[in-house]
């Protein structure tokens, strides 16, 4: 990709890989950086020695030239079989401080990585939930992290997601009105899923508040991250509106379901991707 777009890989899609292995894989194959979920096989945050291990990696990513983002979305990360459990929204106020604890050393760890960018989301409704005590929850157990990246210098980037309370654009605008200063992660498949606008207006209007960006086909109405190729999205004038927006973050393919094929498709996909950044922004 161009040097304004600049190429990841989420690990979350290379779960079968050692991290160091990932990590050589994505630049031997190009990219430019790489969506790092913390996870237990990749940078375990609940594991002794966080920021021993977190030094090595920034070592490793600074010989491999690669940037990073810092991703939050491991399934079972905190709860061995509730997924994505705790959450920001759950009604016992001990079990959100878990969640805002794995947040903030996130944080940490995107600080002293270097990061472009702390990706997160808020969480599913609990059932019984009122709307407004979701919205208060949301936004009381975000607020130490937002002024913890604030003071780091990491945006704190909420994603728009499926099924969640924050889970479209219109959402992410009444979380930031409420928030000052947080950031987006845009899911270029979740606009074409759920979005009434075409994907390319979404970039377009979601420019200003862009920290991090993600990609994968997909199809209208089905929320499956699906290999370029296999969806409906139509990517040359997505990546062309966002290479319009000089955005300088990291767009990272994002495909969680495909770890046993992740090494084929981190090629497959960065081949798919200068394809149609050519076709987005001709020479």
């Amino acid at each position: 990709m161009s040097a304004q777009l600049r190429s990841a890989y989420g690990t979350n899609g290379l779960t079968d890989l050692r991290l160091d292995d990932a990590l050589g894989l994505l630049a031997d194959l190009g990219y430019r950086g790489v969506a790092l979920t913390l996870d237990h096989m990749h940078l375990d945050p609940c594991a002794p020695g966080l920021a021993d291990r977190t030094a090595r990696v920034a070592r490793r990513l600074a010989r491999l030239g690669l940037g990073v983002a810092v991703e939050t979305g491991a399934r079972y990360v905190l709860d061995p079989v509730a997924k994505h459990g705790p959450s920001l929204l759950d009604p016992d106020p001990d079990a959100r401080a878990r969640r805002v604890g794995l947040l903030l050393d996130a944080v940490q760890v995107g600080a002293d990585l270097g990061a472009t960018a702390v990706h997160c989301f808020s969480g599913r409704v609990p059932p019984g939930t009122a709307e407004a005590d979701a919205w208060s929850r949301l936004t009381g157990a975000l607020a130490p992290v937002l002024e913890r990246a604030t003071r780091l210098g990491v945006p704190l980037a909420v994603e728009p997601e499926p099924g969640m309370l924050v889970d479209t654009l219109a959402a992410f605008h009444r979380l930031r009105r409420q928030l000052d200063g947080v950031r987006l992660t845009l899911d270029l498949g979740h606009c074409h899923c759920l979005e009434p606008d075409p994907v390319p207006d979404c970039v377009r209007a979601a420019a200003p508040w862009l920290a991090h960006v993600q990609i994968e086909d997909m199809r209208r109405g089905v929320h499956e991250h699906l290999p370029f190729g296999e969806g409906e999205m139509d990517f040359p004038p997505v990546l062309a509106a966002l290479a319009a927006t000089g955005y300088p973050g990291l767009i990272s393919v994002e495909l969680p379901r495909h770890s046993h094929a992740g090494p084929q498709l981190a090629r497959e996909s960065m081949d798919f991707l200068t394809a149609a950044q050519r076709k987005a922004v001709p020479c």
